[in-house]
């Protein structure tokens, strides 16, 4: 027998409506599904094992950003064919292939899931620490950096989603900064290890951080979002089954909170399904020219430029260079051997002091948690900004009498320094990544995301790139972090007047806020009594659903 259109379209109504009934028989609440989770230890423990295995690759990207901070004094020390102009390629290299592995990796993990392309990472992170290890020319090495690069790329972005994914909504922020801890161990690691050991062994010993991660994944289940917009709902099953493993049974409820979660993530699929029908390129690309989508782009952008010119990631790349008690003529740089370049100027070993900076790194990661869930971003920003320009200055103002004989309070510029690190973690720093997230609209969140995410790391090249020209036009060192104080007080009044604050604020708020606003400083708002009576209109209409 042969129906109608009208008869097909009737009976997927009924079919859908069929869905709906069954969705609702599962969860017949209006409250959410986290007021039937356990709030314990015990019911987190499935959840925190998953992310510390998943999170586990940031280790050695961690290492790869790291690298060039022990490379690069080495190859100076057991004179490795290389020249001066080829120094600034190998440190910032690796970050110009993010931009393709960060775009590629979005669609490769869509592909094939969140933790095969971790695995799938370690393919170029293998090849990589091999060619590195077995240099016996720049080339070698560069070639070595961008697969390490290309391997950080591929392998970070999928490990936080999947923590995404899985992790309780009270405990997502703790369970996500699990990412950067592992990355800032990494960095302790390489100052560690290169303090004691040459460039080649730590080398060899990358491979290690590289092919464990991926063993130790295959341990814990796949993400259940992707597994439900695969289709493959068994599978999603038996992973929300191990992630609520010792979740109790909901109270006067037939059905288990895994089995709840299977039929709300399905619901949701089933809903970014029929919204995306006709939403394809143009149409993303359509939402780029409207001010939600142009503003953000561009004010991050400016803030990604002073973050990168600030020194944080320069320093970090050329850790133990910067902190070396000598002086290096400009005749290698330059051919003009009166000019000479300086460094800080501390007694400290350069290793120990770059240990000490990672380490304050690995611990300031941890406390961003409780900072970013607490205070509002732009006060963070500012915080910080004033607070690396004033390290910067007194650090290089110590830099500069230390090498004129004014004074021998040689660890002043150390402790500046690790301050410095303090304070811009406390926002310069972290906030810019996190508001990538935060100032696009869902329908271009994800693109959007990857571009701005691309445009830092290019910024990051550059930035790392211009070391050596920067310690020429400053006059070494002293000059160098006076000019990353400037930077940072720029970066504290472009805060100020432009950064729109994003803490605490829904969506659609930020949203609003780029219909109507240019900059922050000025802004237009919505009188009180209006924004009330919306307020109160929406909640009607969501009574009425």
């Amino acid at each position: 027998m042969i129906m109608t259109s009208a008869e097909e379209n009737a009976r997927a109504i009924i079919e859908e409506k069929k869905q709906d009934e069954k969705f609702h028989e599962i969860i017949v609440s209006c409250r959410s599904l986290s007021f039937y989770e356990g709030k314990n230890v015990k019911t987190l423990l499935p959840q925190l094992i998953a992310t510390v295995l998943a999170a586990s690759f940031h280790i050695v990207v961690g290492i790869a950003l790291a690298f060039s901070g022990i490379l690069l004094p080495q190859l100076e020390d057991e004179n490795f064919p290389i020249s001066p102009y080829q120094r600034p390629w190998i440190a910032s290299v690796i970050v110009l292939v993010v931009p393709i592995g960060a775009i590629s990796g979005g669609f490769i993990m869509d592909s094939i899931g969140r933790l095969n392309t971790v695995k799938l990472a370690a393919i170029p992170g293998v090849l990589g620490w091999i060619l590195i290890a077995m240099a016996t020319n720049v080339p070698m090495l560069i070639m070595g950096r961008l697969l390490t690069g290309l391997a950080s790329a591929l392998g970070t972005s999928p490990a936080i989603v999947y923590i995404t994914e899985i992790a309780r909504a009270d405990m997502r922020g703790s369970l996500i900064s699990f990412a950067p801890a592992y990355a800032s161990l990494g960095m302790v690691l390489t100052f560690l290890k290169g303090w004691f050991f040459s460039w080649r062994v730590v080398a060899w010993t990358c491979l290690g951080y590289t092919v464990i991660p991926c063993i130790l994944i295959m341990f814990i289940p796949e993400s259940p979002a992707w597994l439900v917009s695969k289709g493959k709902i068994e599978q999603a099953s038996t992973s929300l089954a191990w992630i609520n493993k010792y979740q109790p049974q909901p109270e006067n409820k037939p059905h288990t909170l895994a089995e709840m979660q299977l039929a709300q993530l399905q619901k949701e699929h089933q809903k970014k399904v029929d919204e995306a029908t006709g939403r394809g390129a143009i149409y993303k690309a359509r939402a780029f020219l409207k001010p939600t989508g142009y503003k953000p782009l561009l004010i991050l952008i400016g803030l990604f430029l002073m973050q990168q010119f600030s020194g944080i990631y320069i320093t970090l790349f050329h850790s133990v260079r910067f902190f070396e008690v000598r002086l290096m003529t400009a005749a290698k740089l330059s051919g003009n051997p009166d000019v000479k370049l300086q460094s800080v100027g501390s007694p400290m070993n350069a290793y120990l002091a770059s240990v000490l900076l990672s380490a304050v790194r690995l611990v300031m990661s941890i406390v961003d948690t409780y900072l970013l869930r607490t205070f509002s971003r732009r006060s963070l920003i500012m915080t910080s900004g004033l607070g690396m320009a004033c390290c910067m200055l007194l650090s290089g103002l110590f830099t500069m009498w230390i090498h004129d004989g004014t004074t021998t309070m040689l660890w002043v510029p150390v402790t500046a320094l690790l301050l410095y690190v303090v304070t811009s973690m406390i926002g310069l720093l972290p906030i810019p990544w996190t508001m990538t997230a935060e100032l696009f609209p869902i329908e271009i969140r994800g693109v959007a995301h990857s571009i701005a995410y691309s445009m830092a790391n290019i910024l990051m090249f550059l930035a790392v790139q211009s070391y050596e020209n920067l310690m020429l036009a400053f006059g070494g060192a002293a000059g160098v972090q006076f000019f990353f104080a400037v930077v940072s007080l720029v970066a504290v009044v472009y805060t100020f007047v432009v950064i729109p604050e994003t803490h605490r604020k829904k969506l659609s708020e930020i949203e609003d806020y780029f219909n109507h606003n240019v900059i922050y400083l000025g802004q237009k708002k919505k009188k009180r009594k209006a924004a009330e009576k919306d307020a109160a209109e929406q909640s009607v209409k969501l009574m009425s659903v």
